[in-house]
């Protein structure tokens, strides 16, 4: 049996900012409301399904393996939208990134609080 994650939700204080947040992040297509959702479809296996009905958004962490001109969007899109980035958790939002595995990474911050990482080779 193959096992792939469809889908995770997301809590968020303004479903609406959340998902525009991350479609301008990536240049994906936004999603439209699904009842209390709204759905940024991060690839053809995965959606993010931003919900607000809570008022508290507790800052989670997502991670994505992106190739190199993904990555160099990600960097883009984030300085354009004035959002926090670093390299890690221990060098907070310091505006660089990593090379851990002989790779590139790099943490972005939603206004929420969640943490956006994107790596482009697979940590150890």
């Amino acid at each position: 049996m193959t096992i792939e994650l469809n889908h995770t939700i997301v809590p968020v204080s303004n479903r609406e900012q959340a998902a525009d947040f991350l479609t301008q992040l990536l240049s994906l297509t936004p999603g439209t409301p699904n009842g209390r959702f709204i759905g940024v479809r991060i690839n053809d296996h995965l959606t993010l399904d931003f919900d607000d009905r809570r008022n508290a958004a507790a800052p989670g962490h997502y991670a994505f393996l992106v190739d190199d001109a993904t990555f160099d969007h990600v960097l883009e899109s984030a300085a354009r939208l004035e959002a926090d980035y670093g390299s890690g958790p221990a060098a907070g939002w310091d505006r660089e990134i990593n090379h851990l595995n002989n790779g590139r990474g790099v943490y972005v911050r939603d206004p929420d609080g969640h943490s956006y990482e994107f790596f482009t080779t697979v940590p150890e």
